[in-house]
C-alpha cells in the first residue's frame, strides 16, 4: 500500500490542564518532519507531560495496525477511517466517514481522550495526530496544510 503515515501523540496529567503546564501543551506541534520515509512506513512521535513535552520519534515498518486505522483500497484512492480507542473516553456515537485520499493527498485527523489509571484512579489525557499521506511524499509533507482534515476533539473533563 502507498501509504506514508505519522503519529504524534501526546499524553499528560491533570497537571497540565492549566496554567503554564497546558500552554507547553498546547505549543506541541501537530506534524513532524519525515525522516527518510518511504511508503509503508509509520513516524511514531510522543510528547509526555513528565518530559516536559520533548518530542521523541521512532519509526516502523508497516502502516498502522487495522484496529486503529483503517486502509482500504479504493480504485485509484485509499481510502482511510479512525478506530477509535475502545478504553478512552468521552464515547463517540457520531462519527465522522472514512476519508477517501487520492494519490498525491494527505489527510490530518486529531481526537483525543480521557483515561482512567489502573493503578491511582488519576484520570490521564491523551491527544492523538494522524497524518496520513497517499503516494510518495516530501519530508515536509505534513508540515503544510492538510488537504482533508478531521477534528475529533472533545471538552476533556
Amino acid at each position: 500500500m502507498d501509504i506514508v503515515a505519522q503519529r504524534v501523540r501526546v499524553s499528560w496529567t491533570k497537571q497540565s490542564r492549566g496554567g503554564q503546564h497546558a500552554a507547553r501543551r498546547n505549543a506541541a506541534p501537530a506534524a513532524f518532519a519525515l525522516p527518510q520515509i518511504h511508503a509503508g512506513h509509520t513516524h511514531e512521535v510522543t510528547m509526555h507531560e513528565q518530559d516536559g513535552f520533548r518530542p521523541h520519534s521512532c519509526l516502523r515498518n508497516g502502516v498502522p495496525a487495522s484496529d486503529v486505522v483503517q486502509l482500504r483500497h479504493d480504485g485509484d484512492h485509499i481510502r482511510v477511517g479512525l478506530v477509535p480507542s475502545a478504553r478512552g473516553m468521552p464515547r463517540r456515537h457520531r462519527r465522522p466517514p472514512a476519508v477517501r485520499l487520492a494519490r498525491g493527498r494527505w489527510l490530518r485527523w486529531q481526537i483525543n481522550y480521557r483515561f482512567t489509571s489502573h493503578c491511582t484512579g488519576d484520570w490521564l489525557y491523551r491527544l492523538d495526530t494522524w497524518n496520513i499521506a497517499h503516494g510518495p511524499v516530501f519530508p515536509d509533507v505534513f508540515l503544510t496544510e492538510p488537504h482533508h482534515s478531521i477534528d475529533e476533539r472533545a471538552v476533556l473533563r
